[in-house]
């Protein structure tokens, strides 16, 4: 008990310190700087995040990004705010240890050596960046739009195309074993790490086992401090090489500890799957590999780009509703040309931004990509960076551009008051998934707006 309470004093000083390092920061810096933004989403099947009670789990309109760190004039935090965070994290990390030496009990009875966790555990401290960035991955957003702009900007689509070109043969090789292309591979790289370039600097175990030890998802960092410390174990990496995000992903297109001990292959064949080295063989294949084990149509586009035609029922918008690409014909939808869609199979009709915004007909890759990260936004940015990658064009279609995205606070509200009036998103959780765009659709039609599910401000001020 009396560690309990020492905890939750630990956090609520971090915290505490955190917000005065905050303010501070916030008063010296000009009002037109902004955080550094990832180029990805944080939403994972698989990782933080990724559920909520609500059951929304994808973010549409509003793209979570990881915001870095904004450099700080020097003597602007306060002094005893400084104090007070350095007596929290001493006194956390005094904690930790404690809950590192629990801990190896547990490991010990999984399996794990006591040579693997004294490797592992050497050095290691208590993290409190890793808390900070947990604490916060909510509150930045983007619009899908900008999202896209960066995801298939000129820049990413020359080096993607000169990574294809230097990674030929290897590719190649890829796309015949496990029949995913290697448009799409590559796309995934370079979204997750740019092409290798910033695959994370974070010591792994580190923060995977602040993470537990904070508790607020323990079990689920605990899962994967676990995973992490039996593949140290297997010998496929030393512990202080195994780096990566904060949140424990890893290697050139990184995988959480789990998803590396399921599906990460050996392409090299050298006895090891190596993920982190600037070697990208065996990331590159085991992301084809994950994406062939979750049902990748060999051939079959992730979607297409289409025009809807005027008067189009958007409630027919609904991944729910397949119908072949000749009956979506049959009801006006073609592509940009005006052509029928090639059958590749039974489609869904996508609106990430309602019904002033780009529209996609979506196929079953679709899917499989999503178990790679929820966010339709990443999603609809593989593949169309991808697309690029094989030559394509951009998205022809608008964007509502004048819009911009709500805050987590906002999208919090449209969910109150949706639900006070009557249409219930099962859940009050910021995130616009489902749920939440099946109660938008269902308050447009009975107000006799366009029932299109898009979560925009104009339609928050309506609800108000």
């Amino acid at each position: 008990m009396l560690r309990f309470r020492m905890r939750n004093w630990v956090k609520t000083a971090l915290c505490l310190g955190v917000a005065l390092q905050a303010d501070a920061i916030n008063a010296a810096t000009p009002e037109n700087a902004a955080p550094q933004e990832a180029p990805r989403p944080l939403l994972r099947p698989d990782r933080p995040g990724a559920g909520s009670g609500s059951g929304d789990d994808l973010t549409l309109a509003a793209v979570q990004v990881t915001p870095r760190p904004v450099a700080r004039a020097a003597g602007t935090a306060p002094l005893q705010a400084s104090r007070a965070t350095n007596v929290a994290e001493a006194t956390a990390n005094s904690l930790l240890q404690d809950w590192i030496g629990d801990f190896r009990t547990r490991a010990r009875a999984a399996g794990l050596s006591t040579a693997t966790l004294d490797a592992a555990f050497k050095g290691v401290t208590y993290d409190a960046k890793a808390i900070k960035r947990d604490r916060n991955q909510s509150e930045f957003t983007k619009t899908i739009w900008d999202y896209l702009d960066s995801a298939a900007s000129d820049a990413r689509v020359t080096n993607g195309k000169s990574a294809l070109a230097a990674r030929q043969a290897l590719l190649n090789r890829i796309e015949q074993t496990y029949g995913v292309d290697k448009e799409v591979v590559v796309a995934v790289w370079g979204l997750e790490s740019n092409y290798g370039s910033y695959r994370g600097d974070d010591d792994i175990v580190q923060s995977l086992a602040t993470l537990a030890f904070d508790g607020r998802r323990g079990a689920f960092f605990e899962a994967q401090l676990v995973a992490a410390l039996k593949i140290i174990e297997a010998g496929d990496v030393d512990p202080r090489d195994m780096i990566g995000s904060w949140a424990g992903a890893m290697g050139h297109t990184q995988f959480i500890p789990t998803s590396y001990l399921d599906y990460a292959v050996d392409f090299t064949g050298d006895g090891k799957r190596d993920i982190w080295s600037d070697d990208p063989s065996d990331a590159l294949a085991s992301t084809a590999a994950y994406l062939k084990k979750f049902g990748w149509v060999t051939g079959q586009p992730w979607g297409v780009e289409v025009a809807l035609p005027q008067g189009f029922d958007y409630r027919l918008a609904n991944r729910k509703i397949q119908k072949s690409p000749a009956d979506w014909a049959k009801l006006g939808v073609l592509d940009m040309d005006g052509a029928p869609v090639a059958d590749h199979g039974a489609a869904s009709i996508l609106l990430p931004a309602g019904g002033k915004g780009a529209a996609f007909m979506i196929f079953r890759n679709f899917a499989v990509i999503e178990r790679y990260n929820t966010a339709d936004a990443y999603v609809i940015g593989v593949g169309h960076l991808s697309d690029r990658l094989k030559g394509g064009p951009r998205i022809k279609g608008d964007w509502p551009r004048g819009d911009r995205a709500l805050t987590f606070a906002e999208r919090q509200e449209m969910q109150r008051r949706l639900t006070r009036a009557g249409f219930n998103t099962q859940g009050v959780d910021g995130r616009i998934g489902p749920k939440t765009i099946a109660a938008i659709r269902d308050f447009q039609s009975a107000k006799g707006l366009v029932p299109d599910g898009y979560a925009s401000l104009n339609l928050l001020k309506t609800l108000r």
